[in-house]
């Protein structure tokens, strides 16, 4: 019994792998998955899996696009329009011959997975009644443009032999999450990034810092990278100098000092053109008395 058992394993097996594969095949899971990319405030067509032939006319078919599985954006019976989203009224448009959806004004909540189903509304001896013609997915991505990057900078110190600065480079607006890269005289440097945005389908603001200790001028250039899109800045970051001699005021007591200093010589100058040319002129009236004293007492 127990041979028995092992014989049937893997027979068991292959069917079911048979029926996985069948499965697949007829989900359209071995077919290339389709991908359509738009900006923001663009038209994109999604196109369908299926294209009613010429000698048709939508009026056999029954079409659902529909978005994330449970969302049906715009829906046909025939040719009468049984259905739209909300979100997607006037913005959506179907092609009557290769069941393409067109979305215009592309907003960044379109962004996902979509599905056409396009069923048959006529009977055939094989397929009675409406039956599946096909259901093949299709990815959206929407992209925003982000702002030319922004380059700020704040001395944080500095002195004669190097300075000190914060670098912040920024963009907003932009979609999807994006990265930021930084690169001094065409090295790349490592940037504290930060993001924000409200979720996951909103626009970002992204912000990069960079602390440096400058010792020369420095040439930065600030990337920001989404989807394969690339924004940039450059701008020179100039060394601050601070070796100059100081052409500052004196200080009150530096000029207080110099003032007593300079009248006291003002005052001393004065006293002296004064009172020395006096005196002078007394000790010459002295001589000249007693001169003249001496000549009279030698001619008696």
């Amino acid at each position: 019994m127990k041979m028995g058992c092992l014989k049937r394993w893997p027979l068991k097996r292959w069917l079911g792998l048979g029926l996985i594969v069948l499965h697949c095949i007829t989900l359209g899971c071995a077919q290339e998955k389709k991908v359509a990319k738009s900006k923001v405030g663009e038209k994109v067509g999604l196109p369908c899996c299926y294209k009613i032939p010429s000698s048709e006319s939508l009026q056999n078919y029954r079409v659902y696009w529909q978005m994330n599985v449970t969302d049906v954006v715009l829906a046909y019976a025939g040719e009468k329009k049984i259905n739209e989203h909300p979100r997607y009224v006037n913005r959506t448009k179907l092609d009557f011959e290769n069941l393409t959806l067109w979305i215009s004004s592309v907003e960044i909540l379109d962004s996902g997975p979509y599905q056409c189903i396009v069923q048959s509304l006529q009977s055939s001896p094989d397929k009675p009644g409406s039956h599946l013609l096909c259901g093949e997915p299709v990815t959206l991505f929407v992209t925003a443009d982000f702002s030319k990057p922004n380059i700020e900078r704040e001395v944080t110190a500095s002195s004669c032999a190097s300075t000190e600065m914060v670098v912040r480079c920024s963009s907003h607006g932009g979609f999807p999450k994006p990265e930021i890269r930084g690169f001094l005289n065409d090295e790349r440097v490592v940037l504290n990034t930060t993001w924000e945005s409200e979720s996951s389908l909103s626009p970002y603001n992204v912000t990069g810092t960079l602390w440096l200790n400058m010792t020369k001028d420095s040439n930065f250039t600030c990337f920001v990278e989404y989807d394969g899109l690339l924004r940039s800045t450059s701008l020179l970051l100039a060394k601050a100098n601070d070796c100059i001699v100081s052409t500052a005021l004196p200080s009150y007591n530096v000029i207080t000092a110099s003032s007593i200093i300079i009248i006291t010589f003002v005052l001393a100058v004065t006293l002296a053109v004064k009172y020395l040319p006096r005196h002078a002129s007394t000790a010459t009236k002295s001589k000249f008395g007693s001169g003249l004293s001496c000549i009279l007492c030698a001619q008696h």
